[in-house]
């Protein structure tokens, strides 16, 4: 039989682009998770690491990280009233959503989520900023005019005792309050861990590792953009920089990117050692499709330089100058954020442009425009941030800094410590 080439040179242009062999039922135009589900749990771990970074303050009591105590939860606040946006673009029609929170299917993973996010924000994140900021409120309340001292009045809810067993009451309630937090943040983000390692038919997400993976690259990312705001915020607000606070983020940090890179490593090893049957598919993605987002970005630019960076300052830390160590905080926050983006790029889009046969490639092209474009995506990475601008201006006013340096008016309520 001979076929027109006008009409073979259509179906070549309609059909994906695919490389070896596959089903024909796998030649999909694009994978069905796309870039929207590669943002959604970045945001998600973003929100988790930032709330541990708080925790230490509230639970352990580690007072070098008071001056990013506050900094840190309205961050987590502002990341939080975010993460569900990728889902809901992604969806097409938002209006969708209403129909898991009116009918939940509690054998859901998917479902579960709503559960899992209105507990989070409404019983774990709300409730501790409130008694946080409630002997705030009240005092801000009577010295702000016009729309301020509205906002902060409703924000007091009727409760106007700033007496010293009131705030003490609400020292404890908070402490309580981020205790719980800590497991509900570990469940918010280790849930997006469970739905992919729950996958068995995919050899890149079906391993029990993966929950425990998501759950440490979230506190690292978290931590990091914690690391970042804090001087950011600092340099544009001309005041000086805590070198304890940072200095003790850095350990942190440094000591969560050590576990994470172990566990990430274990996980490779773990995968070349075992060597079944789709072991040579997931070589050829990692040297092929996904060199520079893995090879490049996560293993190198995103874990294995800033751990040179940082442990160089755990080393040799004394000998460096402020300004040197400052850039290098700086530097290695930015590489990891980067290098979890290109770690939650790899399993979302990775797992998904190999055949079901192990045998194939698919092509993942992406889009400028569209509502599951990467302008979108940016658009998403960047609302945060305003929303936290905001928070900023209303919530940590600019006044006189405490002793030791650092953003005023970022202490736990109730905290005697010195930053």
């Amino acid at each position: 039989m001979i076929m027109n080439p006008q009409l073979t040179n259509s179906i070549v242009e309609i059909l994906p682009r695919v490389e070896g062999f596959a089903y024909p039922n796998e030649a999909t135009t694009h994978p069905l998770w796309s870039v929207l589900i590669v943002v959604y749990p970045y945001v998600t771990g973003l929100v988790a690491g930032a709330f541990i970074m708080a925790s230490l303050v509230r639970v352990f009591n580690v007072k070098p990280l008071e001056p990013v105590y506050r900094l840190s939860l309205l961050t987590s606040l502002a990341f939080l009233l975010c993460a569900p946006l990728p889902l809901l673009f992604h969806l097409g029609h938002p209006e969708r959503c209403f129909e898991i929170m009116m009918t939940p299917h509690l054998s859901s993973p998917m479902a579960m989520f709503g559960f899992v996010y209105a507990w989070y924000l409404m019983a774990v994140l709300l409730l501790e900023l409130w008694f946080d900021y409630r002997k705030d409120f009240v005092e801000w309340s009577k010295a702000e005019p016009g729309l301020r001292g509205i906002i902060y009045r409703s924000f007091t809810l009727g409760v106007h005792d700033v007496s010293d067993p009131a705030v003490q009451l609400d020292a404890r309630m908070g402490r309580i309050i981020s205790i719980i937090g800590i497991p509900s943040a570990f469940l918010l983000h280790g849930y997006v861990g469970f739905i992919f390692g729950s996958i068995k038919a995919n050899p890149w997400w079906g391993n029990v590792l993966m929950p425990i993976i998501f759950i440490f690259s979230a506190i690292v990312s978290g931590m990091a953009l914690c690391v970042f705001l804090y001087m950011i915020l600092s340099w544009a607000r001309r005041t000086p920089i805590d070198m304890d606070c940072l200095d003790q983020m850095q350990k942190f940090l440094f000591f969560a990117l050590v576990v994470d890179a172990a566990i990430e490593s274990l996980d490779w090893v773990h995968r070349l050692y075992s060597a079944d049957e789709s072991i040579h598919i997931l070589k050829s993605l990692a040297a092929g499709r996904l060199f520079y987002t893995l090879l490049v970005g996560q293993a190198f630019c995103g874990t294995l330089l800033p751990l040179l960076l940082l442990g160089a300052i755990q080393l040799f830390g004394r000998q460096m100058a402020v300004a040197v160590r400052q850039r290098v905080y700086l530097a290695s926050s930015v590489l990891i954020l980067v290098g979890v983006l290109a770690m939650r790029w790899n399993v979302v889009i990775g797992g998904q442009l190999f055949s079901k046969s192990l045998r194939g490639f698919m092509d993942y092209k992406l889009e400028f425009a569209g509502h599951e474009g990467w302008l979108a995506s940016l658009g998403l990475l960047l609302l945060p941030f305003m929303i936290l601008a905001v928070f900023v201006k209303l919530f940590l006013p600019l006044s006189a800094p405490p002793q030791g340096g650092g953003l005023p008016a970022m202490k736990p309520s109730g905290s005697t410590g010195a930053a």
